[in-house]
């Protein structure tokens, strides 16, 4: 099922798909990652796959460093770069063991690994090169810039911030205020916090400014949970992606939904309809007029038969996605969930089950 302002990719990855990236210069392009060992070029306004490359096993995220350059690793520890224009690819590096996050610092001219080896690793893009390891106490699950700030998501719920600028010393060691395993970070695009998810169906609203006035803005919320014949069913919330322009954000969740939240205002702002399977990873593109969803089994409940990957271009409005004060009923506390004529607070369930325990 799609809706009517959105399209299927043509050419979509033929296993998991672990990462969609838009270009941050250009709305027509993606960068997609896969299980099936590629990256990915979709021009989306054209919907055509531009090009693909490999790697030698199941690649975990990738990252535009510009137009022309894309990055990308996973289970076979390599970091690679690939030339766009050339079609053209460059082994830059490696780590000890899988790497599951890449992500491009534009303000500090760098890429950042993250992987299971409990390290983050930062590169030259231009020459590239390795230019510095940095040790973690846990296997990295997921990480993200803020300006020239670093925020890395572990495994044991902890979160490391680091000053890009100088990787001498972490400047903040905190724990996640949810009580599960963290899923997905992602940074405001105003560089003043980010948002956190869990396994466990919740996510939190972080601020980096460590002053007590600021912390008391902090709070976090239940989400992607249904409740069926008496039993709530608790998913993990795998992605997020916040629109550059307004500062609200997009989860996705293995229950299928995607929602967008309002941050400032405490309220969910609109829920797509259900797509097919898990949501495993969103992208806004520049301008936020677009929103690249990838609906893709994570294996929640195993090796079970699950509908076919796709990845979804929505085209989305801002009654969809900027603030507005009068659209709903503020959350009340940190236990929310809902919005619109679907508002409602969870009671305590008979039962409770949750999926992907995973990392």
């Amino acid at each position: 099922m799609t809706a009517a302002n959105e399209y299927k990719l043509n050419q979509t990855p033929e296993d998991g798909i672990s990462a969609v990236k838009f270009s941050p210069s250009a709305s027509q392009f993606l960068l997609v990652s896969s299980w099936d060992c590629t990256v990915r070029l979709y021009d989306v306004a054209n919907n055509t796959m531009r090009m693909k490359y490999q790697h030698t096993a199941p690649v975990l995220d990738c990252a535009f460093y510009d137009p022309t350059h894309a990055w990308s690793g996973g289970l076979d520890a390599q970091i690679k770069t690939h030339d766009l224009n050339t079609d053209q690819d460059t082994i830059v590096g490696t780590h000890d063991a899988p790497i599951r996050c890449v992500e491009y610092c534009p303000e500090v001219n760098v890429m950042v690994t993250g992987s299971w080896d409990k390290s983050v690793r930062v590169w030259d893009p231009r020459t590239p090169c390795h230019a510095g390891t940095f040790s973690l106490p846990e296997k990295v699950y997921t990480l993200s810039v803020a300006g020239d700030r670093l925020i890395v998501g572990t495994a044991g719920r902890r979160v490391l911030v680091w000053d890009l600028r100088n990787m001498g010393y972490v400047q903040q060691r905190r724990e996640s205020s949810l009580k599960y395993q963290t899923r997905c970070i992602r940074a405001f695009p105003n560089k003043q916090g980010y948002v956190l998810s869990s396994i466990e169906g919740r996510v939190a609203v972080e601020y980096l400014d460590l002053s007590q006035e600021v912390q008391k803005k902090k709070y976090a919320f239940k989400c992607h949970r249904l409740k069926e014949e008496g039993i709530e069913h608790v998913y993990p919330v795998n992605a997020i992606s916040f629109h550059s322009v307004h500062n609200t954000f997009a989860t996705g969740g293995s229950d299928g939904f995607v929602n967008i939240w309002d941050p400032f205002n405490k309220k969910r702002l609109c829920q797509f309809h259900r797509y097919p399977t898990s949501i495993a990873s969103l992208s806004f593109n520049n301008d936020g007029t677009l929103l690249a969803i990838a609906a893709s089994y994570m294996y929640e409940k195993g090796d079970i038969s699950h509908p076919e990957d796709s990845i979804v271009i929505r085209q989305v409005t801002d009654a969809e996605t900027k603030p507005n004060a009068d659209s709903d009923s503020p959350i009340t506390g940190r236990d929310w969930t809902g919005s619109g004529t679907n508002r409602s607070l969870f009671q305590p369930p008979e039962q409770k089950t949750t999926l992907g325990q995973n990392g």
